[in-house]
């Protein structure tokens, strides 16, 4: 059987991105597709690159079609509008945004500034990174899926948090290229004002920190020691890439080889996670599936750096939907994803 996927908001970088990937799915493939400005376009000749294969995809206001999955791709707070309805007759549901991804609406108050639209589905929601939660996702009908910053911190300290190796304070310092702002996104983001510059943003106060803290805290050993995440993103001039270095004190010794060991074991059976022996480059990583992570003990300050690489798009965002897709249907976690990179 062929698995009917829709896309809310095929307009956006993510949703341009899954349907890339549905096309060369060998279960999978695109039935219906919206968009608010582009409504009644055909989706190849809105986005020339997707012609070959998308010229007669017309672009709808609504999905008026039967699909067995919905992909939302669009913005926090407006998504989790327009998947209620799917969720309400079993349809399965991934949400890109971040709408279903905090498990409290108070605290999603708290860190989007709105009450959640529909706070009554939360309980349902899995957070979507299949290296911690595969089991859970093949069970589930609502797929949170994360954001790219978090997916980066988290797949980089996962293994030392759930061993207990480290402890809090933790400091996040991570990039992203100019994508991860998204299609829609006002100004400040063209090539005049980001050429030759790097700056932080939401300094202490960007809304993926709680993401990470959450499902962070879900794996530790001490629960009664609160974690403690100070994360600063930094934008740079690339289109694609998450870049995140992460720092925490080391519980006690252990060696380089402890280390590399314990990493290489977490994610043996990860199909796109790898633990590397040299610092990896975004470009590692670039149209690709994959997350790279390096860790490294400062034994001069007892202190765990790991260095963590993703597509933004990709593992961040669209490539991450179709693994949880594929988790959903009983598939094979790479079916339709690349696990090699574009190079150069």
């Amino acid at each position: 059987m062929t698995i009917r996927a829709g896309i809310i908001n095929v307009t956006g970088f993510a949703g341009l991105e899954a349907a890339r990937l549905l096309n060369s799915h060998p279960e999978a493939e695109l039935v219906a597709a919206t968009g608010r400005s582009l409504a009644g376009q055909y989706l190849g000749d809105a986005f020339p690159h997707l012609q070959a294969v998308f010229g007669k995809t017309k672009i709808t206001e609504t999905i008026d079609v039967d699909v067995d999955i919905i992909l939302s791709a669009m913005p926090t707070s407006e998504s989790a509008k327009l998947c209620a309805p799917f969720c309400n007759v079993g349809t399965k549901v991934i949400d890109i945004a971040a709408d279903f991804r905090l498990k409290n609406a108070e605290e999603y108050k708290t860190w989007f500034g709105t009450e959640h639209p529909h706070p009554e589905l939360l309980p349902s929601a899995v957070y979507g990174l299949p290296e911690i939660n595969a089991e859970k996702i093949k069970k589930a009908s609502l797929i949170a899926n994360p954001g790219c910053y978090p997916t980066a911190t988290i797949l980089a300290l996962a293994p030392a948090i759930a061993s207990g190796v480290i402890n809090a304070p933790i400091i996040v310092d991570a990039k992203s290229g100019i994508s991860g702002a998204g299609r829609g996104t006002g100004g400040g983001f063209n090539y005049s004002e980001v050429n030759e510059d790097v700056s932080a943003y939401r300094i202490g106060n960007h809304n993926h920190q709680p993401e990470m803290v959450q499902e962070l805290s879900a794996l530790q050993k001490d629960t009664a020691e609160k974690l403690k995440i100070s994360f600063t993103p930094h934008l740079v001039p690339m289109t694609r890439g998450i870049h995140a270095t992460c720092y925490a004190p080391l519980n006690s010794k252990i060696s380089q080889h402890a280390i590399d060991d314990l990493y290489s074991t977490y994610y043996e059976k990860s199909p796109f996670t790898y633990a590397t022996t040299k610092p990896p480059h975004t470009k590692t990583t670039l149209g690709s599936n994959l997350c790279l992570v390096h860790p490294v003990i400062d034994e001069r300050n007892d202190i765990l750096v790991v260095s963590s690489v993703l597509d933004n798009l990709m593992k961040g965002a669209a490539g991450q939907a179709i693994q949880n897709l594929n988790l959903l249907f009983d598939l094979p976690q790479a079916s339709g994803l690349p696990n090699t990179s574009i190079w150069p």
